[in-house]
């Protein structure tokens, strides 16, 4: 059980804190509610630009690091579709270090045109690095592609091409903080060995005076369903080739997240799920195979990755694949099967419970969300889906109308083609 308190500052900022002394350390997370689904089509990249401007000084702080470090403490940040969080973790008795440095990029962020431009270059490399270079590196920029048609998503968190990142000006830089980086816009968790009293009066002496911005409500497009099988075949310089498939699901707000993420665990958590014991110790028909959600809060998608064993092709995999999702959708769980996932699960939820930094982060996402209470209740969310919920979840998942299918084929970097099947009916 996470027992928390709850405040909001009169500038909107919203505080969650948690005590823990069993710890001599505090986790201070700051959430940002901006992500990847919050940039304009043709300025993308931008939340995860942000990520890394935010570590290039403040008004009164030229080096973020090293007064963390000198504290005894480290940091970091992550961005994706959703938001954009920062935290870092450090000895109790140091907490006004990370409270002053957090408040002071809130405040006023350093504007440099060299930080700006310094990290445009990291950010573009990174990008080439990661997606250019790397093999199935663009792997996300076709599956997004693919999946959603007018909703944000359809561009990965690091953006659609490295131009947008390029280009961006100081003009751009600016207004994107002036929307999104403000304290209500803002949600603020502290966990670990700190009083919540105490932790009330330090926030407020550090974020209390920092102003409130005009945030734009967010309007997003809504992804229309989709309403047939979407594929494409990328021939590229990779080491093998790979199967990706993607079908829509439900978002993070959504009843039958949670069932979503447990059939994902049926298939492929552990030696034991489905298609790791059948396709890969059985059969041996791939070498690897994964599945997984990607946990968004707008309606997501559940991935199947795989690549195939020697002697065998994509066709093949992709078939084995659906079989074995056509025998989930056919046949009720055993009680016995689904009860092993569902303790897996619980006990893979309790345990990260016990980390300051989790209970920080999921405070803050749970908050995000609407409940931060629900961070109590998701053990048992879990535990009451039934075997007729998996069926149910499961035959309205797995179509072919509602898939998207990906074939990265080795060693013939000629281009890209894309629904070959639509091509050769025009």
């Amino acid at each position: 059980m996470i027992n928390y308190s709850r405040f909001v500052l009169p500038n909107g900022l919203r505080v969650l804190t948690h005590e823990d002394d069993s710890t001599p350390m505090v986790a201070v997370n700051v959430l940002y509610n901006v992500g990847a689904r919050d940039e304009l089509p043709e300025k993308t990249g931008f939340a995860h630009l942000f990520e890394h401007l935010m570590f290039g000084g403040s008004a009164h702080v030229p080096d973020f690091d090293d007064p963390i470090q000198t504290a005894g403490g480290e940091n970091n940040a992550f961005t994706n579709n959703d938001i954009t969080n920062f935290y870092d973790i450090l000895p109790a008795e140091n907490i006004e270090t990370a409270l002053w440095l957090e408040s002071d990029r809130m405040l006023s962020l350093n504007f440099d045109p060299n930080v700006l431009d310094v990290q445009r270059k990291v950010v573009v490399e990174e990008f080439k690095e990661t997606c250019i270079n790397q093999p199935y590196g663009d792997v996300w920029h076709h599956l997004a592609d693919m999946a959603y048609q007018v909703h944000p998503y359809r561009w990965p968190t690091i953006g659609k091409v490295p131009k947008h990142v390029e280009d961006a000006t100081m003009e751009d830089v600016q207004s994107f903080y002036g929307r999104f980086y403000n304290p209500n816009n803002a949600i603020l968790v502290l966990t670990g060995n700190i009083k919540p009293a105490k932790a009330r009066k330090l926030v407020e002496k550090w974020f209390g005076d920092i102003p409130a911005g005009e945030t734009a409500p967010r309007t997003l497009p809504a992804e229309p369903p989709q309403l047939r099988l979407q594929q494409r075949i990328l021939q590229a310089n990779v080491p093998v080739d790979a199967l990706y498939l993607a079908f829509h699901c439900a978002g993070r707000m959504e009843p039958d997240y949670y069932t979503t993420d447990l059939l994902s665990d049926i298939l492929s958590n552990g030696p034991s799920s489905r298609l790791f014991r059948r396709l890969l110790k059985e059969q041996r028909l791939v070498t690897s195979i994964d599945c997984y959600i990607t946990g968004s809060i707008d309606p997501g998608l559940f991935i199947i990755e795989a690549k195939p064993a020697n002697g065998y092709t994509l066709q093949q995999i992709e078939a084995a694949i659906w079989k074995e999702l056509e025998a989930l959708k056919a046949e009720t769980l055993s009680e016995r099967e689904l009860e092993k996932v569902k303790n897996k699960m619980e006990s893979t939820l309790l345990f990260s419970e016990s980390n300051i930094l989790n209970q920080a982060l999921n405070l803050a996402f749970f908050e995000l969300l609407g409940d931060p209470d629900q961070i109590n209740r998701e053990v048992e969310l879990y535990l009451k889906i039934t075997a007729e919920d998996m069926q149910r979840v499961a035959n309205a998942l797995f179509t072919q109308d509602n898939c998207s299918s990906l074939y990265y084929k080795a060693n013939n970097p000629t281009g890209i083609v894309e629904d070959p099947e639509e091509e050769e009916e025009d």
